[in-house]
């Protein structure tokens, strides 16, 4: 597992182990839940939450090399990788989804990407599907003149990054019967499950609809860990409508909770996380006496909420 002692990542400076905030909400407190914060968006300002615990140890592992990867319009991982390549002194090259915005002017997060100096590639969106294929994939590293490169997959999630994720876990172990965390490939979910506790669960918010994750949260542990570990689930109701999708009400709901708690909440990730956790709360999901942690994955990009609403 990659430490913040590992040659060259050392110099990043990561906040570990990450805060532990409790907050003290009405809804919660009112069914005799605790709720946590686990405040992995304070790990570093550029590398925010899981994007560090899952980076650092492909970053160790590149060991200098150029560093492909691939992402959306408004891919956090994209930013990320691309602010660790410019901290690093290392080349990166962004794969985004869409050939059609070649020809466009960039959006915030792409211009922030293209900023930290990522050389961008667009791909049509069926070649993007099927990057996992070996013909593929050497096709896109190809095009891109990226043949050389250490490749990190979409959401930078693949074994180094659960082993790296594990250590989320082992950080709230005895703090909370229950830890929730907001899924997109699923990589977080794996590692955060493995360094539980027994008796301990994860719970993981998928961010897109489509019911994938269950098998590829299980395929990351066996690629990780040679097999299931930890106990874990998901919930898929709370996607609301898919990747990027913020309608109204979601959106209206982190800024109250904003305003009861003085935390920014990222609207793509972490609004559909406490929305789904005080959805749970209401049901009666988790007994009276239960503590919930839920990991703050990452901060608001400034342009990102007005370009996403519905």
């Amino acid at each position: 597992m990659t430490s913040p002692d590992t040659p060259g990542i050392a110099a990043l400076r990561p906040r570990l182990p990450s805060p532990v905030q409790e907050v003290v909400d009405d809804r919660f407190e009112r069914r005799g839940v605790r709720l946590l914060l686990k405040r992995d968006d304070l790990i570093h300002p550029e590398l925010i939450g899981n994007k560090w615990r899952k980076l650092a140890p492909n970053l160790a592992a590149a060991a200098g090399r150029a560093v492909v990867t691939f992402g959306g319009a408004w891919s956090n991982h994209l930013r990320a990788t691309a602010a660790a390549g410019r901290l690093l002194g290392i080349p990166t090259i962004g794969v985004v989804r869409g050939d059609e915005l070649a020809g466009r002017p960039l959006n915030p997060s792409l211009a922030r990407c293209a900023a930290d100096g990522m050389r961008l590639h667009f791909v049509d969106r069926a070649t993007y599907r099927g990057k996992s294929e070996p013909r593929t994939l050497a096709g896109i590293l190809r095009a891109a003149d990226a043949e050389e490169a250490y490749v990190v997959p979409e959401g930078g999630s693949n074994a180094e990054a659960v082993r790296g994720c594990r250590a989320l876990g082992a950080e709230l172990r005895g703090r909370a019967e229950a830890v929730a965390v907001a899924c997109g490939t699923g990589g977080t979910l794996a590692g955060l499950a493995a360094g539980l506790a027994p008796g301990e669960r994860a719970l993981g918010v998928p961010v897109l609809k489509g019911g994938f994750l269950a098998a590829e949260t299980d395929a990351l542990q066996r690629a990780a860990f040679g097999g299931r570990r930890g106990t874990w689930s998901l919930d898929e109701r709370f996607h609301c409508g898919g990747y990027a999708r913020v309608p109204a009400e979601l959106d209206a709901f982190a800024a109250d909770f904003e305003h009861r708690h003085g935390l920014p909440v990222e609207r793509l990730y972490v609004a559909k996380l406490l929305y789904g956790l005080v959805t749970l709360v209401g049901e009666g999901a988790f007994p009276r006496g239960t503590a919930v942690a839920a990991v703050i994955t990452g901060r608001p990009f400034p342009e990102t909420s007005a370009h996403l609403l519905l």
